[in-house]
This record gives structure tokens, sequence and C-alpha cells, in this order.
């Protein structure tokens, strides 16, 4: 199960247009892909110790890659990388950066 999340975001990978799209498809291929990896590792060998290390490095992943991939699109908006601007694109961030609410370090 593991293994077809991984095909499927490396696919994405390769057909998304701009930066933060494939970065939400890498986040897929190392959360969901990694875990189903892991989880299966468990489910073989049981509650032997590799088997609570694959779990406890499956969460582990699932708790700090979305957080991982928010900060690198964060710094690739912070340094001008622009959006693929298709048909429909809403930049809260932009508009709210424009305004009075955004900190000078947010600009």
């Amino acid at each position: 199960m593991g293994l077809f999340f991984v095909f499927l975001g490396m696919v994405g990978l390769l057909r998304m247009p701009d930066v933060y799209n494939r970065l939400h498809t890498t986040t897929k291929i190392g959360t969901l892909g990694a875990f189903g990896v892991m989880i299966s590792l468990f489910v073989r060998v049981g509650l032997e110790p590799i088997g609570i290390k694959a779990l406890t490095l499956g969460l582990f992943l699932m708790l700090t890659a979305p957080i991982a991939a928010h900060m690198i699109g964060r710094a690739a908006f912070h340094h001008g990388i622009s959006v693929s601007y298709g048909e429909r694109v809403i930049d809260d961030y932009k508009d709210a950066c424009e305004s009075e609410e955004c900190t000078e370090s947010e600009k």
C-alpha cells in the first residue's frame, strides 16, 4: 500500500507545474508512502523491537513531514518563487501581506 502512494506521488511530481504543487506531492510520498511501508513492516513482524521502531518512525514522519513542507513552502514564498497561475488561484497570504496584518519579517 505504501509503494502505491509512492508511485502516485512520483507521477504527481512529474506532472505538477510549480514548486508548491510539487511540494504537496512529495509530502504525500514522505508521509503516506513511508507510513504505509512502516505499518506493513509492523504487521509483518509484530511487537518485536524492529516493529516498534518502524511504528515509531512512521508516527514521527506523520508528525514532522507536514511541518517541514509548510516551512519549505513558506521559504519559497518569501524568496519570491511565483505560483503557476491557472484559472483559479486564491493567494490569501499575498493579500494579507499587502495589508497591515503582516509584520515586516513576513513580507
